[in-house]
């Protein structure tokens, strides 16, 4: 089959599902659809992409190319551009978010760095004021990693005493800590009980 030189109907065609139609009409724009989009980009992959993004889109909407409001070049010309132009808002888009991403780590990092030197700074403060006793057991059991048990036998006293004293000074300890403005429950010790 040989198709006609006008443009429009090689478009029709080719919407249609002429291969034939598809192949001269490849032939006639490629250059031109690489030439702009080239000229947009100045990356030579990248107006290769652009190029067979349009050519696909031309396929999909081909149908909607109106003559009355300017010819088939020109149209193309049109479309190239508008898809470089979105290809480029993209990756403009894409490397402000990678610069931004960083620094939002940077900053929830140091935040937490803060927060987390305040709140040991609180911890060693309320300690600080717990009766040496309970101070001492909390000390022990929690920071030390002895148990209950080992506790009881290393200071000759009795089990009970050594698991009440812990337990008053957890307690106390959370009491200075509210105080201070953090909750008992992230930032007291935490340990498993020892029998």
């Amino acid at each position: 089959m040989h198709l006609p030189e006008d443009d429009g109907y090689t478009l029709r065609t080719m919407c249609e599902g002429s291969v034939e139609a598809f192949e001269l009409f490849y032939e006639r724009y490629a250059p031109l659809v690489m030439k702009v989009a080239l000229r947009v980009l100045h990356d030579r992959m990248e107006a290769e992409d652009v190029c067979h993004d349009v050519f696909l889109e031309v396929l999909r909407r081909g149908s909607s190319y109106d003559p009355q409001r300017g010819s088939v070049s020109s149209w193309l010309a049109i479309l190239t551009r508008s898809r470089c132009l979105d290809r480029l808002r993209k990756t403009r888009r894409l490397v402000q978010s990678e610069q931004v991403e960083p620094a939002a780590e940077l900053a929830a990092l140091t935040e937490e760095l803060v927060l987390s030197r305040l709140r040991k700074d609180a911890l060693v403060d309320s300690l600080q004021s717990l009766p040496a006793n309970q101070r001492t057991a909390v000390i022990g059991s929690y920071y030390g990693s002895q148990t209950h048990r080992e506790l009881s036998t290393e200071w000759n006293m009795p089990l009970g005493t050594v698991k009440s004293l812990i337990r008053y000074g957890l307690n106390h300890l959370r009491k200075q800590m509210e105080k201070r403005g953090w909750a008992a429950e992230s930032d007291a010790p935490r340990k498993e009980v020892h029998k």
